[in-house]
């Protein structure tokens, strides 16, 4: 018989059951969250014609995973399904699909339109530190017809520092930027329209290579020195207040785009210090590579790690959404969980790795009946327990229960010889306490019901 060695695929990772309790937490505090603050949740396919994700992306012809069919085909339709089915692929983000989701429904939508979504997304690049091929992000996007008030840039950062001061992440930055800010500062250095965004790229890219590296490609990519060096300046300013705007200024560059990015990206600031002093900075290099970003963009790091780079992003879009009658521009931000969770992994810990509360004892087989009884009685309360999975002495099924972190054994009481079972009881195996109980009136304590999640 032959055997083949199974060996991990880069890039798609899977969490032991401790590790996915963890991100499990992640995902309902954030999904909690977001429900706190009116977003309602909604999912979509996995795939979008290729076209679609072609045009909607920086670098997303080198990302994106085509779908095709290997086996089953009709030999008739062969050929025309392998055509259609060649011109899907899957999403590599959620605001793209999410955009075509906001045209095809416009008319069964109130607006402004609050979505969240938590799905996994796919995107074929070299997997590395935090950056998968797999992975699961959480979005929030406000969209409107016609007009989107500039709030809701304001808005977004509030929810997200809202979720993390739940989680036990640390201390943590939201930069924040506005695209027309680099694109007029660039129109009024002389640099040609149509290579702006081939710019602002290069720019994005300045913490993960360095200046000179980002200088070496701004002039390969045709600018002078000058340029290069005007750009590098704006990418230096950063300000936890509208100050940003005279440092800009100071610098000499004139352009209506840029006065008007300028602009708006005070009124973010000066809305954010109102509501949540110190929770924004200004930072002239956060560009974003996605083409459809049009006014504000953010990126948050980890305060002691920047150098891992973003966890949460996004930014505001203007006209991703169109049908040529109506505009839908919207405004969205975008946690990448697995990236956040690999990057705290290592110092986290759940309580335990079963969601049981209660193991629920078996002296012998003929006890198992009634211990079923029992854990359904549980259930139907609310408490999660499982009953043991075979008969053993007691000693052994606790320290099955302990290496789970099951914090409680039951005991079913014995049956006499007048055929009246005895009183059960339940151990608290972590103190050692054991008392008398029913099933259908005890109640663990609060902090034991769910799986919390510590650092260690």
């Amino acid at each position: 018989m032959n055997q083949t060695k199974i060996t991990p695929i880069s890039g798609f990772p899977e969490w032991l059951p401790g590790q996915r309790a963890v991100e499990q937490h992640f995902l309902d505090v954030i999904r909690e969250t977001f429900e706190l603050h009116g977003f309602a949740g909604i999912e979509t396919r996995a795939v979008e014609p290729v076209e679609r994700l072609l045009g909607k992306g920086g670098d997303a012809d080198k990302e994106i995973y085509a779908i095709s069919r290997l086996a089953g085909r009709d030999e008739e339709e062969g050929s025309r399904t392998a055509r259609a089915e060649a011109d899907l692929g899957l999403h590599f983000d959620l605001t793209v699909p999410f955009a075509r989701y906001v045209l095809e429904n416009s008319g069964k939508l109130t607006f402004p339109f609050r979505r969240y979504q938590i799905q996994k997304v796919w995107r074929g690049e070299r997997p590395q530190e935090g950056r998968y091929r797999e992975f699961i992000q959480a979005d929030i996007d406000i969209v409107d017809a016609g007009q989107l008030p500039f709030h809701y840039e304001v808005e977004l950062p509030l929810v997200i520092a809202d979720a993390f001061a739940k989680l036990p992440i640390g201390p943590f930055r939201i930069q924040v930027n506005n695209r027309k800010i680099p694109e007029g500062f660039y129109l009024g250095l002389g640099i040609d329209e149509q290579m702006i965004v081939p710019v602002l790229r290069i720019v994005d890219k300045l913490d993960k290579v360095g200046a000179p590296a980002v200088t070496t490609m701004l002039m390969e990519a045709g600018l002078d020195d000058s340029q290069a060096a005007s750009c590098l300046a704006l990418a230096g300013i950063n300000a936890a207040d509208s100050g940003f705007a005279d440092q800009v200024r100071a610098l000499g560059v004139q352009h209506p785009t840029l006065d008007e990015g300028l602009a708006a990206l005070c009124q973010v600031m000066d809305a954010a210090a109102e509501h949540a002093p110190g929770l924004l900075v200004a930072d002239l290099k956060v560009a974003r590579g996605l083409d459809y970003y049009t006014g504000t963009v953010y990126e948050t790091q980890l305060i002691g790690q920047e150098s891992y780079g973003s966890i949460c992003s996004g930014g505001r879009y203007d006209s991703l959404a169109s049908d040529h009658r109506t505009t839908y521009p919207g405004v969205g931000i975008s946690i990448g969980v697995s990236r956040l969770v690999a990057r705290l992994m290592p110092t986290l810990q759940a309580t335990r790795t079963s969601p049981s509360v209660v193991l629920i004892s078996v002296a012998a087989e003929t006890d198992r009946p009634e211990c079923m009884r029992i854990a359904a009685a549980l259930r139907a309360r609310g408490i999660a327990c499982e009953v043991a999975p075979s008969a053993a002495k007691f000693g052994k099924q606790i320290k099955f229960a302990d290496r789970r972190g099951i914090p409680f054994v039951w005991f079913p009481g014995s049956l006499g010889e007048d055929g009246v079972r005895g009183a059960d009881s339940v151990k608290d195996i972590r103190s050692g306490e054991q008392v008398p109980a029913d099933a259908a009136t005890w109640t663990p304590d609060e902090q034991d019901r769910q799986i919390r999640v510590y650092s260690r």
